[in-house]
């Protein structure tokens, strides 16, 4: 009986385009998360089991043409018909689920009012996966860091190939690794362009990070069943990596989180269809603003003074004050021996004591927070600080120098450590930005003062 309902099921949705471009899924338990002894795995993973129903999901991630075909819009940064989409909020992503499926006379699976978002679970129609969705198809039945079962290369994933899992340890050491640096493209390649998974899916690691249907929250330890996620917060979930984010954090288990109104130049994502129980659900993820907007605060960490001097052109435009974040214990002014320093603490997630205080922090509206990208992510004086400090209902305005990979996975990890703020858009600037940091710097203010 239940294989007779299973083959029902797939026959439900069997058309020619379908059939080639959605995998079917069958249902099944499996661990969601990481183990504790996987390397550069992250406190939010915890390990627990999910037990799914059966569902389709799209070979492929959703790419440009089929978006703006529905649209008649491409925000993406790279142009190219066959590239994946990216730029595209998680609202502007249901949205396009619910023009696909108006588009094939399908009632749409998602109700929307403002920032609210009801899914009824027993439509048959497009959809975003589930967070346990995605991991499930990911892994297609493995247990590993990622779905080949090795240590992913560049030759098998878009992604900054200069970075392969646990270089961060092997830097100086690179005869240890399992797998050796590779190409870094810097930039979206065509979707199905590396050997796809055990289901037949590709790019599951890399190339854009995929948006998923969950607020972003703590698991559950209990097992569950087609969950869900949480009814409301402030983050929206997306998986996979993308085209410049170090292996680490293409891991199979890792778990990016954004803004459900933020546009990332490495996110995406891919459809899923089938229903998953009766009734429906409303999901809400806002963030609220507290203040007026009108007080700023510069606070910036820096160590080759790249961040200093993009910190100083930012007050110069804007009379703002400033802080220079700074740890008691500095780092090393030796690059090699502080790059061993930085990944040390982050491995360890260290939260280094800081020098020095800001003075009526409660009365700023706006933090616009520098850093150097360290390691695809922030330096752990700016998970100090941000923990330091309430940030409930302040703006932070990230801005980072970086070599290569901008802003990396660390507005994730700022999107994580202040669940409360509202992140705006961020300013990336190579290095120390050269000519034309001064109007770079003009034209982010601007965007800014624009969106006040």
């Amino acid at each position: 009986m239940k294989f007779v309902l299973a083959l029902l099921f797939v026959l439900a949705f069997v058309s020619s385009s379908f059939a080639d471009d959605f995998v079917h899924v069958q249902g099944g338990s499996f661990l969601m998360g990481s183990p504790e002894s996987e390397n550069w795995r992250s406190d939010d993973e915890l390990q627990h089991k999910v037990t799914l129903s059966d569902f389709f999901i799209s070979r492929y991630e959703v790419t440009q043409s089929e978006y703006e075909a529905l649209t008649g819009e491409n925000p993406s940064t790279f142009k190219g018909s066959k590239l994946p989409v990216d730029s595209v909020t998680w609202l502007e992503a249901v949205k396009f689920c619910n023009a696909r499926s108006e588009s094939e006379g399908m009632t749409p699976a998602y109700r929307i009012n403002g920032d609210s978002v009801t899914w009824d679970l027993s439509s048959e129609s497009y959809r975003l996966p589930t967070e346990a969705e995605w991991e499930f198809a990911c892994r297609a039945g493995t247990v590993t860091p990622f779905n080949l079962e090795h240590s992913i290369g560049a030759d098998e994933a878009n992604f900054y190939g200069h970075y392969p899992y646990e270089i961060e340890e092997n830097y100086f050491s690179q005869h240890k690794l399992s797998t050796k640096p590779g190409i870094y493209r810097a930039e979206t390649v065509q979707v199905g362009s590396f050997t796809p998974n055990k289901l037949g899916l590709y790019d599951m690691h890399g190339n854009v990070g995929e948006w998923c249907w969950d607020v972003y929250g703590a698991y559950s330890s209990q097992e569950q069943t087609n969950p869900t996620g949480l009814e409301a917060g402030t983050r929206r979930v997306n998986r996979g990596g993308g085209w410049n984010d170090f292996a680490k954090n293409m891991r199979s288990a890792y778990r990016a989180a954004a803004p459900q109104d933020r546009k990332l130049f490495n996110v995406g994502f891919r459809l899923v269809r089938g229903a998953i129980g009766t009734g429906a659900i409303t999901s809400r993820a806002v963030q609220e603003v507290s203040g007026s907007g009108k007080k700023v605060l510069i606070a910036y960490f820096t160590w080759s003074g790249n961040t200093q001097g993009i910190a100083y052109e930012i007050q110069k435009q804007t009379g703002a004050d400033i802080f220079e974040i700074s740890p008691v214990n500095e780092y090393s002014a030796d690059y090699n021996r502080v790059l061993r320093e930085a990944q040390r603490d982050q491995r360890a997630q260290a939260r280094p004591k800081l020098r020095g205080q800001v003075k009526d922090f409660a009365d700023y509206d706006v933090i616009m927070l520098g850093y150097p990208n360290w390691w695809a992510s922030i330096p752990m004086p700016i998970a100090s600080f941000l923990e330091e400090y309430d940030f409930t209902g302040k703006i932070i305005m990230p801005f980072c120098s970086h070599g290569g990979g901008r802003f990396g996975q660390s507005l994730t990890a700022i999107a994580k450590l202040a669940p409360k703020a509202f992140i705006g858009e961020g300013l990336s600037v190579h290095y120390s930005g050269g000519s034309s940091l001064k109007s770079d710097v003009a034209k982010w203010l601007s965007k800014f003062n624009n969106a006040q």
